[in-house]
């Protein structure tokens, strides 16, 4: 999906003003599909919160039955009130936390994992009963190789973290258009 850097503006606006909502019981903000028709594309997002660089929430869809602009102010909201690592956010966090929206391609199988690039692909994994998902920008950010990114995938879906090198698993790939109101200018 080819994202404006006004496209991008507005979608971490509306993330933004979701979670404000919340506080005064508001509904979320309103898109001008006309003027802006890629956010009634459908895609899955993610909305990353973080606060003074550390995580703070991060909840989104891979795959998405709504328009871009309604994922990304669900997935927001969500990320703030429900992410389960960590408390609601509160009214006097808001200002203090900053937004990064990931926009997904829709996600293809696997073959091998040498098709992993770093930094590039971010990694579903559904096998055994377990799923997690890791963004492609989380082994850039955390200084990851490719056997630690695969480790982390395997932890995070409650699985033994050297299971991706006992055998191939069920994987897929995606990329992400990735922005942030620090990059933007929010």
């Amino acid at each position: 999906m080819d994202l404006s850097e006004e496209d991008k503006r507005i979608l971490l606006n509306a993330a933004r003003e979701s979670i404000k909502g919340y506080f005064t019981g508001g509904n979320y903000p309103e898109a001008d599909y006309e003027k802006y028709p890629v956010l009634k594309e459908h895609a899955g997002a993610f909305v990353t919160l973080t606060k003074d660089s550390a995580l703070r929430g991060c909840i989104g869809y891979i795959m998405a039955d709504e328009p871009l602009f309604l994922t990304v102010c669900d997935a927001a909201r969500k990320a703030a009130f429900t992410d389960p690592r960590f408390d609601a956010l509160s009214r006097d966090e808001l200002d203090k936390v900053d937004l990064e929206i990931s926009v997904l391609s829709p996600p293809f199988k696997m073959k091998s994992y040498d098709e992993i690039v770093l930094g590039k692909h971010g990694v579903i994994l559904e096998d055994l009963g377990r799923r997690a998902l890791l963004l492609p920008q989380v082994p850039v950010e955390h200084r990851m190789n490719k056997d630690e990114y695969l480790s982390a995938l395997c932890e995070k879906a409650g699985l033994p973290s050297n299971l991706w090198q006992k055998r191939n698993l069920n994987m897929l790939l995606f990329t992400a258009s990735v922005f942030s109101e620090e990059e933007i200018g929010g």
